[in-house]
């Protein structure tokens, strides 16, 4: 990876850029009450998050989703519904697209594994410090059910930019 330098979004020429992973994120809300995990390993380990990962070959974004959370939880997540991309750049030069999708039930019984520790909060209770700091910007629109695009820049943990976009 060769790092960038960047200091703001308006450093980075988004016209071009292209992640070097897509990926999802998938957030089951249900009963006002929102299933999360701690991840235990990977990129965010230690930190608070939805379910997910990186794309395989020849995997939709959908069939993604679903698969990450199977394998991180044991569940099959039912009514999912996307709802917006969030492309990282850090100055380290890694770059992921993520797609965001949420789920509103789910088939089978959540369990720890070796990727996952499953956490259920009140949406109103999620622990924003113990995630990634973007989580905090966007979570609250896929829980409005509103579409969106966000571009982050990171140093590591730490946020240096963000510019979040509202879609119709």
């Amino acid at each position: 990876m060769q790092p960038i330098i960047a200091r703001t979004l308006s450093d980075i020429d988004w016209e071009s850029w292209k992640a070097q992973d897509p990926a999802t994120l998938t957030f089951i809300v249900k009963n006002d009450h929102i299933l999360l995990i701690r991840k235990k390993r990977g990129l965010g380990a230690g930190k608070i998050n939805g379910p997910g990962g990186r794309l395989e070959e020849g995997e939709t974004t959908l069939e993604c989703a679903v698969r990450e959370v199977q394998e991180e939880l044991k569940i099959t997540p039912l009514n999912m519904t996307f709802h917006g991309e969030c492309l990282f750049q850090f100055v380290d030069g890694y770059s992921i697209h993520v797609y965001a999708f949420s789920a509103s039930d789910y088939d089978g019984i959540p369990e720890e594994t070796d990727e996952a520790i499953p956490l259920w909060f009140h949406i109103k209770d999620i622990p924003y410090d113990e995630m990634w700091e973007d989580d905090r910007y966007w979570l609250p629109l896929l829980l409005k059910k509103k579409n969106f695009i966000g571009r982050y820049l990171f140093n590591k943990d730490k946020m240096l930019d963000y510019d979040i976009e509202l879609l119709t």
